[in-house]
């Protein structure tokens, strides 16, 4: 008998220490699989974070000067010459309202508006019969607006618009918070749109030379 119970004692041993194995591999494998979707969200959200304020700031420097392509694209489309000045008034707002650390109020807006201005071409260029390749470029941006908005993180959202998962702890790590304020947390938006708007001028020439083409293929002017 003291045989048979060693026996059941030693099996159930046995069967407790697989099943905390097995656990500790499950638990092991969720907070893998937690650290490389925590890595990948701030990736992505700033990943299409840049691209739609790089679009915006170059944006704002063309339609500011405005040049040859701007200009024959509002001519297509039907557009006053005057829209382009408000255009750049507008995406210089919305880029830097984006890029800056917290005001989450006013990134709805901003975000609401860069949807609109993509949005709006997209069904400008199809009302007038436009292919794809009119159309297709600020489907994208727009599309990148739309990722930026909906991975943006906790400090960047207003208070009933965040999700659950965002706890006070969670956005503290994450670098929200008190932390927002120091001037390093604006100085790095601020350099950032300086090297954007200094890259904007200075490829301007082959902006210009290269959208001549694209206008001229497309019948928007001569040669």
């Amino acid at each position: 008998m003291p045989d048979r119970f060693d026996e059941e004692a030693e099996m159930k041993n046995q069967t407790t220490k697989t099943f905390r194995h097995a656990t500790d591999e499950k638990s092991a494998t969720v907070a893998r699989r937690g650290w490389h979707r925590s890595r990948i969200r701030p990736i992505a959200f700033w990943a299409t974070t840049f691209v739609i304020v790089f679009e915006l700031t170059a944006g704002s420097v063309w339609n500011l000067l405005p040049i040859e392509w701007v200009e024959a694209q509002l001519r297509h489309l039907g557009y006053p010459h005057f829209f382009a000045y408000i255009l750049a008034v507008w995406q210089a707002a919305a880029a830097i309202a984006i890029i800056a650390p917290r005001l989450p109020l006013i990134k709805e807006w901003a975000y609401a508006g860069a949807f609109f201005l993509w949005s709006s071409a997209v069904a400008s260029h199809l009302i007038v019969g436009d292919g794809l390749r009119t159309w297709g470029v600020p489907l994208v941006f727009g599309t990148c607006a739309i990722a930026s908005w909906a991975l943006r993180p906790a400090d960047r959202r207003l208070p009933g618009t965040r999700l659950r998962r965002y706890r006070p702890a969670d956005a503290a790590q994450n670098g929200a918070g008190p932390s927002e304020t120091r001037p390093r947390a604006w100085a790095v938006p601020i350099g950032l749109l300086v090297v954007l708007y200094a890259v904007s001028f200075l490829t301007l020439p082959a902006a210009e030379a290269m959208t001549h083409g694209w206008a001229v293929e497309l019948g928007w002017i001569d040669e």
